[in-house]
């Protein structure tokens, strides 16, 4: 049950923290409507998809990205306040222990990371798929696919390469498709050439050889100038990027990454890497939440300055921990889940300390 200073609490610290996400919000619209507003000329993008389109779905992925720090800075923010009016003293010697100061707090903190869980794995991922879908139309200049020596696995037994994938033309160079039975091939095409034809949903093969090892040991061998051929390719399937990993529910992203597993992608650890980012950013709000209060709770000469000082001192240091850890999950160093979660556990010990040294 929540009693009347609970209330008093949990109302200043989601009321700071809305008023901080509202802060925020202008600066990052201000800052991107600069970087941006030649690209929506230059592509003569509409006012109201710029409004409904683009920033009505921006807003709520950068406040959910740094909703740990909105949490923590709130935190410090008005519990300083409280202590240097000394209604943390009095709370204090009115017989009511730290631990149960924490209460509002803990509740605050379960509203905004049940809510971040909810926005980072249905919410956000449904908006971001209009958001790149307007970046791509107005924003972004169609780049070429720089990928060589392409390697998938297309289904089960089935692996194709590629020297070259030309994604303006949706051409291939050098193109290969085997067949494995267990440890034996049992089918190999080579082709010089292979276009894909996005009318009639075929690829169209160039100068190609195909080999039929049959279970005899005997080789039939098949060549022609052009032949058009069905294949559990799409040229979709060569443009891999983190941001389109963004745009899938928890569901999706799963079934994206047991996908590229059997294809053999390399970057399986960046799209593991976003998938755990969705749980342990969230959970994070609980721990910067108790290291808040424990720091701006005690009443010093510095008073809310020297709190906001010191308090954004280590939400940057923790934001810093978790980018470099994340770095070595992405070049395969540490397990993805560990990396994502050892910012939390580091900092979850600096909490325990730092709760033990706080007033009682």
């Amino acid at each position: 049950m929540l009693k009347k200073l609970d209330i008093y609490i949990l109302k200043k610290f989601l009321g700071t923290f809305v008023f901080a996400v509202a802060i925020i919000s202008v600066i990052i619209i201000v800052f991107d409507i600069s970087e941006k507003l030649e690209s929506f000329l230059k592509h003569h993008a509409p006012f109201k998809q710029i409004v409904f389109s683009y920033y009505l779905n921006l807003l709520p992925y950068y406040v959910n990205l740094f909703s740990a720090l909105f949490t923590f800075i709130s935190v410090v923010f008005f519990t300083s306040r409280l202590a240097a009016r000394s209604e943390i003293i009095a709370i204090l010697s009115a017989g009511t222990s730290f631990w149960r100061l924490l209460y509002p707090y803990m509740v605050g903190s379960l509203i905004i990371a049940g809510f971040s869980l909810y926005l980072n794995n249905f919410l956000i991922p449904d908006a971001n798929k209009t958001r790149l879908r307007f970046e791509n139309t107005y924003v972004n200049d169609r780049s070429r696919n720089n990928n060589l020596n392409i390697h998938k696995q297309i289904s089960p037994g089935v692996f194709i390469y590629m020297e070259h994938f030309d994604n303006f033309q949706n051409i291939g160079y050098r193109f290969s498709m085997e067949h494995m039975k267990g440890q034996q091939l049992t089918y190999k095409l080579m082709s010089e050439q292979i276009t894909y034809d996005s009318a009639r949903k075929v690829w169209r093969i160039f100068n190609y050889f195909i080999r039929k090892f049959n279970p005899d040991g005997t080789v039939k061998l098949t060549s022609g100038m052009i032949k058009d051929t069905v294949i559990n390719l799409n040229p979709k399937d060569f443009e891999e990027r983190i941001e389109d990993v963004k745009a899938m529910n928890y569901r999706e992203l799963n079934a994206y990454i047991d996908k590229k597993r059997m294809e053999g992608s390399n970057n399986i650890a960046q799209y593991e890497v976003e998938r755990d980012q969705r749980t342990a950013f969230p959970f994070a709000t609980f721990i910067l939440t108790v290291i808040g209060v424990s720091l701006s709770s005690r009443k010093v000469r510095g008073g809310t300055g020297l709190h906001l000082g010191l308090g954004l001192m280590i939400a940057f240091s923790f934001i810093l921990f978790m980018q470099v850890s994340t770095t070595f999950a992405a070049g395969g160093l540490i397990s993805p889940l560990i990396s994502v979660w050892i910012p939390n556990f580091i900092f979850g010990i600096v909490a325990f300390f730092m709760i033990r040294m706080a007033p009682k």
